[in-house]
């Protein structure tokens, strides 16, 4: 696999690599272990938001739903400008996932240095999803986010990504972006799968 992280190393240089995935899906897992086998930075609009709410003790995302995307463009955007970002390649655990934000961010990465130069979208049914939720409630291992507490926030968090962060993907499969990765499997094989999937996506671009 090392020879696989070279060539994407390669191909990517100070490029980004967005992640899109439902719930559960593995996006953060993937992503921080990617960053790291590739000398990265990780960015996740779920963990930037969450802080923005608690230092401002707002509550955007609480009851499951997207932020609008003003605020998203004021609070995510800027973090591709910081200089300690300058020299590295960027993973991106869902940077933009409502319809027509997609651009915007492509436009801002490429302006900062990254261009974006994939979209991994980690495919898992909502009976997966569904089956993981329970079990991470069940032992307590994803902390105490408010948009996993209860079954209804966290079935509206499904929707908006079926109805919002959907026509994201499609419009990045549109542009040949787009790396659908099966995410079923256990973390290693799906890190694997990801790490093929970039790998041989780099060797044709």
């Amino acid at each position: 696999m090392e020879e696989q992280v070279q060539q994407i190393k390669a191909w990517l240089g100070t490029g980004s690599i967005n992640i899109f995935g439902m719930p559960m899906s593995g996006k953060d897992t993937v992503g921080v272990r990617l960053a790291e086998a590739l000398g990265g930075k990780f960015l996740s609009s779920g963990i930037i938001v969450r802080a923005v709410e608690a230092s401002t003790k707002q509550n955007v995302t609480t009851e499951g739903k997207l932020m609008p995307s003003n605020l998203f463009y004021d609070w995510v955007l800027p973090y591709f400008e910081k200089p300690e970002l300058w020299d590295y390649p960027l993973i991106l655990s869902s940077i933009g996932r409502w319809a027509g934000e997609e651009d915007q961010v492509m436009s801002v990465a490429k302006a900062s240095g990254h261009p974006i130069r994939a979209a991994v979208m980690l495919e898992l049914s909502e009976a997966d999803v569904m089956g993981r939720w329970e079990a991470a409630k069940m032992l307590g291992d994803r902390g105490l986010r408010a948009d996993d507490a209860k079954p209804e926030i966290f079935q509206t968090r499904i929707r908006e990504y079926r109805e919002k962060t959907i026509p994201v993907l499609k419009h990045y499969q549109e542009l040949g972006l787009l790396l659908p990765v099966k995410a079923s499997a256990s973390r290693d094989q799906v890190f694997q799968n990801v790490v093929k999937a970039l790998a041989d996506f780099a060797k044709r671009a």
